[in-house]
């Protein structure tokens, strides 16, 4: 068994399966979400984990919903006119560059990723039933950091969440997306 898939069975899941999580979860009460990192070279065998972790708290009487940030970026983006061909033509016509902060002003200005990513909670979401599973973390790498994202949930959030998070820790409470950027030191939820 890997790391995280002792992280996840052995100190995540147990945390799941209180009646509250969310004093486990968070030392913030307007912050009930955690975060869950693995290496990025794990994607589908953690996305087969995960879902044998739903089944086991759905079958303890928990409301498990999945969030998958590639889908809702999908949506974001087709919302906009953005499909995959446009943003073909688009790094062609004017770079990569210009491209990805095309998309990072969508998530962020014109179909704020936050506002996707809460509209998919259950609206009679509750706290001592419901859990949230953001997943799919990867598919923003490069256009969108993920710290961002947890600080703009901040209150919008009211039940425990668990964001699934591809990276390498740095330090204590800091972490590099994909492995690949510069950590980032500022996350203030749970790591585990």
């Amino acid at each position: 068994m890997s790391d995280w898939q002792k992280r996840l069975v052995d100190q995540l899941e147990p945390v799941l399966q209180m009646e509250d999580p969310r004093p486990a979860i968070s030392a913030y009460h307007d912050m009930p979400y955690a975060i869950f990192r693995y290496t990025p070279e794990d994607e589908f065998e953690l996305r087969q984990e995960v879902a044998r972790l739903r089944t086991r708290l759905e079958q303890s009487g928990k409301r498990v919903t999945s969030i998958s940030l590639a889908a809702c970026m999908q949506e974001a983006l087709t919302a906009e006119g953005l499909d995959a061909d446009a943003l073909a033509q688009a790094e062609i016509s004017v770079g990569l560059d210009a491209t990805v902060d095309t998309i990072h002003e969508v998530l962020s200005t014109h179909r704020p990723l936050d506002e996707l990513v809460a509209a998919h909670i259950p609206a009679d979401a509750d706290p001592l039933r419901d859990v949230v599973f953001i997943v799919r973390a990867g598919a923003l790498f490069p256009v969108y950091r993920t710290s961002s994202l947890l600080e703009q949930l901040k209150g919008k959030v009211t039940v425990p969440a668990v964001l699934f998070y591809p990276g390498e820790l740095d330090g204590a409470a800091g972490l590099r997306f994909m492995g690949v950027l510069d950590a980032e030191h500022n996350y203030r939820p749970k790591i585990f």
